[in-house]
């Protein structure tokens, strides 16, 4: 059984159940072998409309808010198939663009899907990234999954040398955004991969425990977005 350790102040859980290692990943012999659809992969591909909504109301309000930043290098940590770093190739957003994800299925579609993107097999908690190294750091949707989300805020930080973009779901609405597209019914929309649950309050909070400086905190439903500067 999980333990559940909750802080009614901060409205944060940490489940520390390791399913963050399989969640959300099922095999789609129709592709390859070795290919894995996983959640990211659903929510980019999917033709439901208010996943379509949301998608693009997230990625819209990112590049806006990164189109004011000048960034040279970028690295996506936890990239799974390379969507977000396509979006920014698009947007001619970064020189550099390197993805690291720790599921070798996720980066070999990623390579399918995006062959002009660089990605790597590798581990959030250790980063192969020498200190200040990269202009931009991002992790979108990937530290609610985590059994040590500290750790791997500490990682980001430290290969970043400006920026960091983060997100994580505003949980009370990614319950709700689950009820309406009738997943996870059972569970009242709350999601088994997630073993950390934020509010956008609890989530400044934890942000705020490094030397970094939050310059813009944004809501695309359901998700709270985060524009940070390092310190």
């Amino acid at each position: 059984m999980s333990q559940i350790n909750k802080s009614k102040k901060d409205s944060f859980v940490n489940l520390n159940d390791n399913t963050e290692k399989n969640a959300g990943a099922r095999w789609i012999p129709e592709l390859n072998k070795e290919m894995v659809m996983t959640f990211n992969y659903i929510k980019h591909s999917s033709k439901h409309p208010i996943r379509r909504w949301m998608v693009e109301g997230f990625y819209k309000q990112m590049l806006r808010d990164l189109s004011d930043l000048q960034i040279n290098s970028i690295l996506d940590a936890g990239c799974g198939e390379g969507y977000t770093l396509d979006r920014l190739l698009k947007a001619d957003i970064g020189l550099n663009l390197t993805g690291v994800d720790y599921s070798r299925a996720a980066v070999n579609l990623g390579k399918e899907l995006f062959p002009e993107l660089d990605l790597k097999v590798g581990n959030i908690y250790n980063l192969q990234f020498g200190d200040d190294s990269e202009d931009l750091v991002i992790c979108t949707e990937v530290l609610e999954h985590l059994e040590y989300p500290r750790r791997a805020l500490g990682e980001l930080v430290r290969v970043s040398r400006k920026y960091l973009v983060l997100s994580v779901p505003h949980e009370p609405f990614f319950s709700l955004k689950n009820l309406l597209i009738g997943r996870n019914i059972m569970r009242l929309g709350s999601s088994k991969g997630h073993v950390n649950w934020w509010t956008t309050r609890a989530f400044h909070r934890f942000v705020n425990e490094e030397k970094v400086n939050i310059i813009k905190s944004r809501h695309p439903f359901p998700f709270t977005l985060l524009i940070i500067e390092k310190l």
